[in-house]
């Protein structure tokens, strides 16, 4: 969903309201902090534990943010917790359900306490970081249902920036640390041969691209497709990352068909399994990304491939590694 609208601008002057995050502990949040703070944006992070919360005092004391625990679907806390704020962002989420975190509460509850908090406070704009493909109507769970998630927030009083991305590539998260895993390995096996499209996402691009959409004072709401520069198989993608260490991979071919029953039997037999069917839906879904729209209304632009790789999967990678694990997004299998 896309609202005619004019070029985002920056935000007025003198405009020191902080920003919120939630899922504050997570990679991709600690990053954003911490580039937020370069650029002189104050931040409030908002996590679920004190152990999360430990997390961000490892952050250096210029880029600390505020911190507040809560539970994100209690409303009344997260409204509390956004007194003051000029934007939320929005970065709770998952891939898969178990017997104790199911999607509608880790999506759509949590989408519904951040619209009804951002129009409580008025805060000028929510940024929400959902996953290439989702809609309401799609048969995949966790699709569908961050497809709903997007609609509250569309129809909610505050104007909104979805990002739907696909996976995102930074400094060893699992999807890093998988992708250089397959580049170091003579024999690969890959689901379907690797036959799925993906167009990983630079998190450089990613993190300006939030940054751009907290300039956006404007009172229209966007849907936007947002990956990398280059969609190509995942047997390529492993074979460009196999290149920077000198190697060659031969794929050893998983049928599709035995990874579905396999992630049936896991969900049918197991409390918390390893993998579920619409896990597998969303890490197995081509992505074949028109970034056109984004790219205009975000005013941003893609760093190439080679460059992402060769800085986050090659032999000498350039970021220091971080231990804290992403909300939502992984390397496909």
């Amino acid at each position: 969903m896309t609202m005619p609208a004019e070029p985002p601008t920056e935000p007025q002057e003198g405009d020191d309201r902080p920003v919120l995050v939630t899922g504050g502990n997570g990679q991709m949040a600690l990053q954003l902090l911490g580039n937020m703070a370069k650029q002189g944006i104050a931040g409030r992070a908002v996590v679920r534990s004190q152990r999360a919360a430990d997390k961000l005092s490892e952050l250096p004391d210029s880029q600390r943010p505020e911190v507040q625990i809560l539970d994100y679907k209690d409303t009344a806390a997260l409204t509390k917790a956004a007194s003051g704020c000029r934007a939320i962002v929005h970065l709770v989420g998952i891939l898969k359900e178990d017997a104790g975190t199911r999607y509608v509460d880790a999506h759509e509850s949590t989408c519904a306490a951040v619209a009804e908090a951002a129009a409580t406070q008025g805060v000028s704009r929510i940024i929400y970081l959902s996953i290439y493909g989702s809609r309401p109507d799609s048969p995949n769970a966790c699709l569908a249902s961050k497809g709903r998630a997007e609609e509250i927030l569309h129809r909610s009083k505050t104007p909104s920036t979805v990002l739907r991305v696909p996976m995102v590539i930074g400094p060893d998260d699992p999807a890093s640390r998988a992708l250089r895993a397959q580049a170091t390995k003579r024999w690969q096996p890959l689901i379907a041969g690797g036959a799925s499209f993906q167009q990983p996402l630079d998190v450089r691009d990613l993190l300006r691209a939030i940054v751009a959409a907290l300039a956006d004072d404007s009172q229209a709401s966007h849907g936007l497709d947002f990956g990398g520069p280059e969609a190509l198989r995942h047997r390529d993608l492993v074979a460009k990352a196999a290149a920077l260490y000198g190697n060659q991979i031969r794929v050893l071919p998983i049928p599709l068909v035995a990874m579905r029953v396999f992630a049936a039997l896991m969900e049918r037999t197991q409390k918390s399994p390893p993998i579920t069917s619409a896990m597998l839906g969303v890490l197995q879904h081509d992505d074949r990304i028109d970034n056109s729209e984004a790219l205009q209304v975000l005013g941003t632009e893609l760093t190439p491939l080679d460059e992402t790789l060769a800085r986050y999967i090659g032999p000498q990678t350039q970021e220091p590694q971080q231990l804290h694990q992403p909300q939502q997004l992984q390397l496909k299998l």
